[in-house]
């Protein structure tokens, strides 16, 4: 009965409510007025998921990383851009795939997969002894490079033909659609904030294992925003949108991310299970998804189905995992109040 009427209880469910309300509302919004601004722009909506809505979901993966880095806590930041790209490309993508079959385009395959893959192997590179500020450099110059070569690849002759049924074509309506998408950005980051924030209390009133909520509160949660604006534009066919956002935002998550942790708290990675396991791991799941891409030219159910799978079996493999909860509580301490 005590946990009923618990305050901190109530409060969070509150937030949690709250938080999935804005998410699913806020998504919506977010992909509509995406997908109108890449039409009225005639930009690619590729273009858009990478960079606009790339850097837009990372956002969260950008604060508690870089909090965490100037904090002191390099394994902390490491851990979650690690924990967010494996995410991206099984749990996010996997239940995208479930929803409508991804086709990936011709330009996906030359320009976006190629450039998040490398990111992911530079950063994965980079951690192997540590990270360093030259490092951080490095990568945030990389980013600057990748982004322009996205943005001047990624112009087209004419306007693309959208599934959404809105009059995003028209020019006179280009800043009531880019106002829409900045409104659809911030209430998707809030509502997954809240979310994080609810989650989190009910997980420490439920004596959850360290590295459980460590792995799936941070990560999932600094993910949530890739995950609710997948599914939201899997259910309207922007199937584009789905792969530019999730290859976007694991290219800034490994270089925009990487580069700030790396320039703010340059060290060594204390946890050599994460620096070797877990970033091999994200390596993995990046090669993996490539592969699916480039043979299959789309992601079924089918495969589908392997990525959720591989995600269940490392959230299973961190359920069962010894820590300590130092690094759980300076989690807890980022991403809570």
């Amino acid at each position: 009965m005590e946990l009923l009427v618990n305050p901190s209880l109530v409060v969070a469910a509150i937030e949690i409510v709250v938080g999935l309300f804005l998410l699913t509302r806020a998504a919506d919004e977010f992909v509509e007025g995406a997908a109108n601004v890449a039409s009225s722009l005639r930009i690619s909506p590729v273009v858009i998921g990478a960079v606009v809505v790339g850097f837009g979901t990372s956002a969260p993966e950008l604060l508690v990383s870089g909090l965490a880095a100037a904090d002191g806590n390099l394994d902390l930041g490491v851990g979650n851009v690690v924990g967010s790209n494996v995410a991206n490309l099984t749990l996010v993508l996997g239940a995208a795939a479930l929803i409508v079959s991804l086709r990936v385009s011709p330009s996906v395959l030359a320009r976006e997969a190629p450039l998040s893959l490398l990111s992911v192997l530079l950063f994965a590179y980079f951690t192997l002894n540590g990270l360093a500020r030259w490092e951080g450099i490095v990568l945030l110059c990389v980013l600057v490079a990748a982004i322009s070569w996205i943005i001047l690849g990624g112009r087209v002759d004419e306007a693309v033909d959208h599934s959404l049924d809105s009059d995003g074509g028209d020019h006179s309506n280009l800043w009531r659609e880019a106002m829409r998408t900045l409104v659809g950005l911030v209430g998707t980051v809030a509502g997954a904030q809240l979310l994080v924030w609810g989650a989190t209390a009910v997980a420490e009133s439920l004596g959850l294992s360290g590295g459980f909520i460590g792995f799936t509160l941070v990560a999932i949660g600094t993910s949530l925003p890739e995950l609710v604006t997948a599914i939201a534009a899997a259910r309207k066919n922007e199937t584009q949108l789905i792969l530019g956002n999730l290859l976007g935002s694991n290219m800034f998550n490994s270089l925009a991310v990487g580069g700030l942790i790396s320039v703010v708290g340059a060290g060594a990675i204390g946890d050599r299970g994460l620096a070797t396991v877990g970033v091999a791991g994200m390596v993995a799941v990046a090669v993996i998804a490539w592969v699916f891409m480039v043979t299959l030219k789309k992601v079924h159910r089918v495969e589908a189905g392997i990525l959720l799978a591989i995600w269940l079996v490392a959230v299973v493999l961190m359920a069962g995992s010894a820590t300590d909860g130092s690094v759980t509580s300076e989690a807890l301490n980022l991403i809570g109040r």
